[in-house]
């Protein structure tokens, strides 16, 4: 099988028994999980592990894929729920068992929202300033910035809804810009 079949495909060919074409899988994805970890992770020394771990788990879980829907949100909710439970055991912050956006979700959570400030300048500053992010924004600001996922994905992946996803870039990014302009001065 060539690289000219998606993801759903050859995760068919996976489910139907043909093992060896996850491989396929792995190359395509190895990297983007690795950054993805990286990025979301604050001590990332243990991302390639981790990345490994998912790649077992979707193995494992991968009959129940469901072949009609996406790949790709479907791996990065199983990385998802693998770095949170590091991350648990990891952060010094305290995980609460409801969410605020959530509950009271900022009516202006549009997709184009961010017409004030273009993607490069944002990748730029959350390079700068990723680490000092609370977790349940550095993950949606990953996703859509560095992994070019939509609304609907991230709400997929993260198991929100998507004016909770608007909601979280929204205050993400206003918490990047903050943090940027208090260690680099001004961000122009």
């Amino acid at each position: 099988m060539n690289s000219e079949h998606t993801d759903e495909e050859i995760a068919k060919k996976v489910q139907g028994g043909d093992r060896e074409l996850f491989g396929i899988l792995v190359e395509r994805y190895e990297k983007k999980l690795l950054r993805y970890a990286k990025k979301f992770l604050v001590a990332h020394e243990d991302a390639r592990d981790l990345v490994q771990e998912v790649f077992v788990k979707a193995y494992v879980n991968i009959r129940s894929f469901d072949a009609e829907r996406r790949f790709s949100p479907w791996i990065y909710r199983i990385a998802h729920n693998e770095f949170v439970n590091v991350g648990k055991k990891r952060w010094k912050e305290k995980l609460f068992s409801f969410d605020l956006d959530i509950l009271f979700p900022h009516p202006a959570s549009r997709e184009g929202a961010d017409a004030d400030m273009n993607t490069r300048e944002i990748r730029r500053m959350l390079d700068a300033c990723l680490d000092e992010i609370d977790a349940k924004y550095r993950e949606p600001l990953v996703l859509y910035y560095f992994e070019d996922m939509d609304y609907r994905e991230i709400a997929d992946i993260l198991r929100i809804p998507s004016s909770t996803v608007g909601v979280r870039l929204q205050r993400g990014r206003a918490m990047v810009k903050k943090l940027f302009v208090q260690l680099h001065g001004n961000y122009e």
